[in-house]
């Protein structure tokens, strides 16, 4: 008997980075957004013991390095259950990407783990799992829009933001996101170290910018801006109105991907990422000349997406990134309830 997942993608609605902790990790604010692009996952337990990994795209490691190989033995011993676990990896998104593949990939296993044995978790046993397991997969127990905060590992339902479209672009560029980090550091401590050399107050505030924390209480506000305006406009009215919003004082409907753009939300990664990088920059510039509202890099990278305003738009930037030669697709964000409604179709 196997079990079959689909594996769902996400991308960062703004990406904060904040200081180093003692435990080697940095404070994160972020909204994940989970979208429609997927992997497919089929699992199967027959008789013995270990792990095994199929999967025919050779950028896919199949040991232990593999977050779907480490999430099977704390899975099974939550579950009580034995066997030999066959995992079978359909890669459509990719590597090292920023869009968590490979931790949606590791839940997948988790969900199919759950139908094979006919034992439920507890919802905080699964994120307990997952959290151990890497930073970004308790998201995907979630799916929508999500609150990711600590190092991206605390996650809370948001109010869903209505379903847009979506172009994915995906240089092929590969990113380490550790690299990135260890980049962020550096930057922060050369500006610090300008800002002494420069010896003025006013001088020090522009080189090195807003301290960590003031930084953060930044991002906070901008996502309560957000949220604020999704608890007090959104439509009431009993049936389904493509999730648009009342813009109060402006008398028209709007999304309010567009209140999140306005309060200047962006992805810290960009700093530290595009200046290494600039043909991705390019390809961000490509989506907004082509009517992305918001074009930003996810998580640490290569992927970089658009929002747009309609389907017919999103597929005339497809074609606009694949002329140019970089490769592209259009689909959508995925709200919590269209998240689980598609993941075992």
């Amino acid at each position: 008997m196997s079990v079959t997942v689909r594996s769902f993608a996400k991308i960062n609605l703004g990406l904060c980075i904040g200081p180093l902790r003692p435990d080697g990790f940095h404070d994160l604010r972020t909204i994940y957004q989970t979208i429609a692009l997927h992997d497919v996952i089929r699992v199967q337990v027959t008789r013995g013991t270990g792990v095994e990994i199929r999967c025919q795209d050779p950028r896919v490691p199949k040991d232990q390095s593999n977050t779907c190989y480490r999430i099977v033995a704390p899975a099974m011993a939550a579950m009580w259950a034995k066997g030999r676990v066959v995992i079978k990896i359909d890669k459509k998104l990719p590597v090292q990407g920023g869009l968590g593949g490979g931790s949606a990939n590791a839940v997948a296993v988790l969900l199919a783990l759950e139908r094979l044995f006919k034992r439920d978790l507890t919802d905080g046993e699964k994120r307990r799992i997952a959290a151990d397991v890497g930073s970004d997969l308790p998201l995907f127990l979630m799916g929508g829009t999500v609150l990711g905060l600590g190092h991206g590992e605390e996650v809370y339902p948001l109010p869903d933001l209505p379903s847009v479209a979506c172009v994915i672009a995906t240089p092929e560029t590969s990113i380490s996101t550790p690299k990135a980090f260890a980049d962020w550091d550096r930057l922060k401590v050369s500006a610090k170290s300008a800002a002494e050399r420069a010896g003025s107050p006013s001088k020090a505030a522009k080189l090195t910018g807003s301290s960590p924390s003031d930084r953060m209480n930044t991002c906070f506000r901008r996502f309560s801006a957000l949220l604020d305006g999704l608890s007090q406009n959104k439509i009431r009215t009993g049936k389904a109105l493509s999730g648009v919003l009342v813009a109060r004082g402006r008398g028209r409907a709007e999304n309010p991907l567009l209140d999140l753009v306005r309060t200047g939300i962006e992805n810290d990664f960009e700093r530290v990422v595009f200046p290494q990088y600039p043909e991705l920059i390019k390809v961000k510039r490509v989506l907004e000349d082509a009517g992305a509202f918001y074009a930003s890099l996810s998580g640490s990278g290569s992927a970089i997406y658009g929002l747009f305003a309609s389907r017919p738009s999103a597929a005339k930037a497809v074609a606009r990134l694949r002329k140019s030669g970089t490769p592209a697709v259009a689909t959508s964000t995925l709200t919590r309830q269209q998240y689980w409604k598609k993941i075992f179709d």
